[in-house]
């Protein structure tokens, strides 16, 4: 009897916060007033192996299992810059960017930080790159071939 391999996240602890949403009409609106990613803001893409079909302009690739023990740093980057909010996605955002939402809101707790927000991409790259061309002209490295598959799967 062979028993399910552990979950990667499962070595951290489960996130205390619940991140707030950003809806992907609220993060397009962003980029048509003229926000920058990295200056105004920054987006995490929390993808390691499915890292594929493009990803939102400006995305940081963060694996999401490296993540975890490198938020300190990453905090502190952040910190030192005029960045208000950090938005965190993956596939659909109901893994991944749900939980390093979480414990990077947990982090900013901790920290008394009021001026730093942690945000979840509601729907991830999925629900971006297939809301049509509105959202992937503002891809990078879009492929059309993959989300067609991943839609009709």
């Amino acid at each position: 009897m062979s028993s399910a391999p552990t979950p990667w996240h499962a070595v951290y602890p489960a996130p205390k916060a619940i991140a707030a949403t950003l809806s992907r009409q609220e993060l397009l609106q962003w980029f048509r007033q003229g926000k920058r990613p990295g200056k105004d803001f920054v987006l995490v893409d929390l993808r390691r192996i499915d890292f594929e079909g493009g990803t939102i302009r400006g995305s940081l690739n963060l694996p999401a299992q490296s993540l975890y023990p490198t938020i300190p740093t990453i905090y502190t980057l952040l910190r030192a810059s005029k960045v208000a909010h950090v938005v965190w996605y993956c596939g659909s955002s109901r893994g991944r960017g749900v939980r390093a939402a979480g414990w990077f809101a947990d982090y900013l707790d901790e920290q008394g930080e009021t001026f730093l927000t942690s945000l979840v991409l509601e729907g991830g790259i999925k629900g971006w790159a297939t809301a049509g061309p509105e959202y992937t002209e503002w891809m990078n490295e879009y492929d059309a071939a993959v989300w067609l598959k991943s839609t009709s799967a």
